[in-house]
């Protein structure tokens, strides 16, 4: 299996962020120069002529204009400077870093850039790609990317490898790369004489180590001429690129760094300690809220006593059941050998623990059920006694807690793997340890440490259970989970004696928490793509943690930390490991919007309560958000850039104030202009008030750059992992007005718009002549003169004139020295042709085109929104649906059921499909209980994540499908969207296209049918809902 790769927008931003710093500098193929070929006896002409890096033909006010240009687009805080750096001080608090730093590096370059991006976005495809791009733009071709680990010097050079291919069809080129080693110098003459893009990857150890191999680079070898390797590279004028630069910001690494004479330095993390000139910014909260990495979900383990009593209890969980509610209680059991072993028991309301445990005397008083409660996920007994999901009591011990951990992962890991197999994604368990001898023990006969055996036990017992359980027509999956034996599902990557072939515990230096064993990061790179084939039985992988740098496994999907915690590894820096989005057996990413994170969930479990993990998380997260503005206020809002479909508009003074005092007036800040929850809860629920009228037309764009301040309420939601259950379908669901239903809505389709230019054109010409209206430039020339007896504070304040005369004058700007390009502008906001676009405006009055000289910037905003407009509309006019043969597989409702987190579930229903709704908000559970109620009502569904519809803005998931009694009512088979306004100021742009795409789709299948037709339409209640299904129309 082949990962696969491809363009993605915001990693096309951040490649764009830093090759536009350089815009203006010619294109250069590299310079020749003579290479100095040392005390040579015999000298080459091959080794003569190397190629360098062409020097910076930009001023450095120049790259500084370029790097603001930049940071302006992305609204970032602009740099004053190319040389202002700022760190942390040991108080936490960020101040210009110390001397010594800032002299290195300025003596290694003038030019340095930061890129930020979150872990698991792809932050080394996008450097590689840079590197592409630089030298496609420029003519650069010689780069080092240096690394502060050998586990990450292994991971980049596996990812030039597996991006090879992708790289040489989007650029038709190849880069050759290597590992700088310093007994292979003959690759650093390739490096120097080879025309081509050359990337040589080196791990700081290499330079700033004191060993005798780490000091070759700047020693005259004899092995190479009596040249020393850092004058030969340095000949390049390479460009450096710092992959996790925070790790390598100690004295010798900098004093190191001008040796190598850069072009520049680009540094690249998730978290930079120290900021240069910042043009690109990727955070954990945009990589969240834009669904590039997985959600995240914890289940936690708590212990704690029972008041008089020893009595030992673990509730895993409580599952949902076409009955009532089970509970999963481990309990001790005497067996009928009078041996007491702890055992896993499903028990109802009213079972009696003193019974099922064989008459053992602590469970004698009280420890009947009174209580099951799926909601809060909670256990009562008689005796008052109340036990919650992941906890323990009574006699606890460490073992027990680390038995239990694994059991959690394996359960954990057959409920995804449950849901996502048919969908071909194959589901991985990683577990870290501490010591090779907890899973391999060469003192036993079978070899198997306390890990490994307990790890078989357990998966034997819940294997057992999952396929007592399965329902028979998931075959597939029966026979997949039927056809692994307990010893072959898991497996070992630890380092290996070379000497015995033994597994042992990995080589850690004094002041590292990471391995440098190449031997086990080979083994780990070598089977990555391996791993994610069904054909492959390993899904439960055991690695010490010393080695996690290694991981980056997209298909990591459980992880658990079976480990002494320590405080030099984070909780952020653990699930990094599996933040990665996963693939399916052809290598696609599964990252489709709609359902990616129903897919794309990684659940930790951790070894301590749900609540410590996340709030410990939460505020890791929070710490790295520290250049996030945390004021929502007017000074802030002001002069940032505002990217709408026609051109981007500067929020001025008058908008910026205007924003603060929306956010003010509808408490939405506090005091201090900090964002509360009040702000974040209206918007998930679509009530957010209204922005002021001048505001309205930039709607999305205020509230995206309101979303810029960092809040609490931001912070990624870390679900609790033992809430999503399985919603158990019922009898209602084979009802035979449902299946009619969904035999006439379960067809899929493909899209397609056609219409003609011309169309277009005249349409286009018809609404700019009706609707085109400039504003012309408007000057103020205000005189003033200084007050009489100023004070100090009128000063400060800027109150020491007084306007004495205003006059306001029009005028045009067409003889400014600034040239339009308002062909190039149009077409390019309205995503149009330059013919298109000049048959558009040649076709318009000339008085309205005349407009344009009194005001060029709005002329040109202005034509392109209605154009925008125009080919918007045309698009839902002329979109027309094909049929293809395939259908919806009942396994949407079944087999590929996400777990449903029961905190928002209704009471049990009686003519919904499922026992419980899983309602997103109060409009959708009032809908519900209405619906539910409904003497005309015969059966509905809230239909699956997976049923889609494609539309030209994005898949569309409706919310549900009702059957109507025959008879009642004028249309019996309704499909429904429910939202709480019907107003289209507050239903976002692209949901109102999708839900017109989807009334023609519903529209276009209805044709299809002679008998009773689909009806769809958005509702906002009941009663909305039975107007339009009695109406005629």
């Amino acid at each position: 299996m082949k990962l696969k790769f491809k363009t993605q927008v915001y990693q096309t931003h951040a490649v764009e962020s830093v090759v536009d710093c350089f815009a203006g500098q010619p294109l250069l193929d590299g310079l020749t120069y003579r290479i100095d070929p040392g005390q040579q006896t015999q000298a080459s002409a091959f080794d003569d002529e190397g190629f360098k890096n062409a020097d910076l033909a930009l001023s450095e006010a120049q790259v500084l204009e370029n790097i603001q240009t930049v940071q302006r687009r992305q609204n970032l805080p602009a740099s004053t400077s190319l040389t202002e750096f700022t760190t942390y001080d040991t108080k936490g608090n960020r101040g210009p870093v110390k001397a010594a730093y800032k002299k290195d590096a300025l003596a290694a370059t003038r030019i340095h850039l930061d890129v930020e991006m979150e872990t698991g976005t792809g932050k080394t495809y996008c450097y590689i790609k840079t590197i592409f791009e630089m030298n496609k733009r420029f003519g650069w071709s010689k780069f080092i990317i240096m690394v502060p680990s050998i586990a990450i010097r292994e991971g980049v050079l596996k990812s030039l490898q597996i991006t090879a291919e992708h790289f040489t069809e989007g650029y038709s080129k190849k880069a050759r790369f290597f590992i700088y080693n310093s007994k292979r110098l003959h690759e650093l003459e390739s490096f120097s004489s080879d025309a081509g893009i050359n990337v040589m990857v080196m791990n700081i150890q290499a330079f700033n180590a004191r060993g005798a191999d780490n000091r070759r680079i700047y020693d005259e070898l004899d092995d190479f001429q009596s040249r020393r390797p850092i004058d030969v590279i340095a000949a390049n004028r390479p460009i450096l690129i710092l992959d996790e630069p925070q790790k390598m910001e100690g004295s010798a690494t900098m004093e190191a760094l001008p040796r190598f004479k850069p072009l520049m330095i680009l540094r690249y993390s998730a978290t930079h300690r120290t900021h240069h000139n910042r043009i690109h910014r990727l955070d954990a909260l945009d990589a969240y809220n834009q669904k590039l990495v997985k959600k995240i979900a914890v289940r936690g383990i708590q212990t704690r006593g029972l008041a008089g009593t020893n009595a030992y209890l673990y509730l895993e969980g409580i599952d949902i059941s076409r009955q009532a509610p089970v509970a999963r209680i481990e309990l001790e059991v005497k067996l009928k050998s009078g041996q007491i072993k702890r055992q896993l028991r499903r028990l109802q309301f009213r079972d009696d623990l003193f019974a099922e445990s064989g008459e053992l005397d602590q469970y004698r008083d009280g420890f009947t059920i009174s209580q099951i409660d799926a909601t809060n996920d909670t256990v009562e007994f008689t005796n008052g006694v109340v036990l919650k999901a992941g906890e323990a009591s009574g006699d606890v011990s460490e073992h027990d807690i680390r038995r239990i951990q694994i059991r959690e992962t394996i359960k954990a890991h057959l409920d995804r793997e449950k849901q996502l197999f048919a969908q071909g994604i194959k589901v991985l368990s990683l577990v870290f340890i501490d010591e090779v001898a907890k899973y391999r023990d060469y003192g036993q006969p079978d070899e198997q440490g306390e890990y490994a055996r307990i790890f078989e036990n357990e998966y034997e017992l819940l294997k057992n259970e999952y396929l007592s359980e399965l329902v028979i027509d998931n075959e597939a999956y029966r026979k997949y989970l039927g056809g692994i034996a307990p010893a072959d599902t898991h497996n070992g990557y630890f380092s290996i004696d070379k000497k015995t072939s033994r597994l042992k515990d990995p080589v850690v230096g004094a002041r590292s928490v990471d391995s440098d064993d190449v031997d086990a990061y080979d083994l780990i790179l070598k089977d990555k793509e391996r791993l994610l084939s069904f054909e492959e039985p390993t899904r439960f992988i055991f690695s010490h943690s010393a080695l996690r740098e290694g991981w980056d496994n997209p298909n990591v999907f459980i992880m658990c930390m079976l480990k002494h915690s320590d405080n030099t590894i984070s909780r952020r820096q653990e699930v990094g490991r599996g933040l990665r989005l996963s693939v399916n057996q052809h290598g696609d990413r599964m990252d489709n919007p709609a359902v990616v994170h129903d897919i794309n969930v990684l659940t930790v479990i951790a070894s301590e309560s749900y609540k410590d993990f996340v709030a410990g998380l939460q505020h890791e997260i929070s710490e790295t958000l520290s250049a996030r503005p945390r004021q929502a206020t007017a000074g802030f809002f002001t002069g940032k850039l505002l990217h709408t479909e026609h051109g981007q508009v500067e929020v001025n003074a008058d908008m910026g104030s205007g924003i603060e005092f929306y956010l003010v007036q509808n408490g939405y800040v506090d005091r201090q202009k900090n964002i509360v929850d009040k702000y974040h809860e209206a918007k998930a629920t679509g009530l957010l008030a209204e922005l002021p009228d001048d505001l309205k037309p930039y709607a999305e764009q205020v509230f995206a750059l309101i979303d810029t301040v960092f809040s609490e309420g931001q912070l990624p939601k870390i679900e609790d992992g033992r809430k999503p259950k399985t919603n158990p379908l019922n009898a209602n669901f084979d009802k035979k007005e449902f299946q009619a239903l969904w035999q006439l809505i379960n067809r899929k389709a493909v899209y397609r718009v056609d219409f003609s230019s011309d169309e277009l054109v005249r349409k286009c010409i018809a609404a700019l002549d009706k609707e085109l209206r400039v504003t012309p430039l408007q000057y103020t020339v205000q005189k003033g003169i200084q007050k009489d007896g100023l004070t100090d504070d009128q000063l400060r304040g800027g109150d020491g004139f007084e306007v004495e005369e205003t006059a306001t004058e029009y005028g045009d700007s067409i003889h400014s020295r600034v040239r339009y390009d308002l062909l190039g502008k149009v077409a390019e906001n309205a995503h149009l042709t330059r013919a298109t676009a000049a048959n558009i405006l040649r076709g318009i009055q000339s008085a309205v085109f005349d407009q344009f000289r009194q005001n060029p910037e709005h002329f040109i905003a202005e034509a392109s929104r209605l154009i925008t407009e125009q080919k918007a509309a045309m698009v839902i006019e002329r979109l027309a649906y094909d049929e293809v043969e395939e259908r919806y597989d009942v396994d949407i409702f079944t087999a590929n059921q996400t777990g449903q987190d029961f905190s928002r579930a209704t009471e049990k229903l009686k003519n919904h499909v499922y026992d419980y709704a899983i309602t997103d908000s109060d409009v959708e559970r009032r809908f519900v209980k209405e619906l539910d109620v409904s003497s005309e009502v015969v059966v509905y569904a809230k239909l699956p994540r997976g049923f889609l519809i494609p539309t030209p803005v994005g898949d569309y998931n409706p919310d549900w499908a009702i059957s109507f009694r025959a008879g009642s009512v004028k249309h019996i088979y309704f499909v429904a969207e429910t939202k709480g306004s019907m107003s289209s100021m507050k239903l976002r742009e692209i949901e109102k296209t999708k839900i017109e795409c989807a009334r023609r789709f519903f529209h276009e299948i209805s044709q299809q049918v002679t008998d009773e037709k689909v009806k769809y339409d958005v509702v906002t209640d009941y009663g909305t809902l039975m107007d339009v299904v009695s109406s005629i129309t």
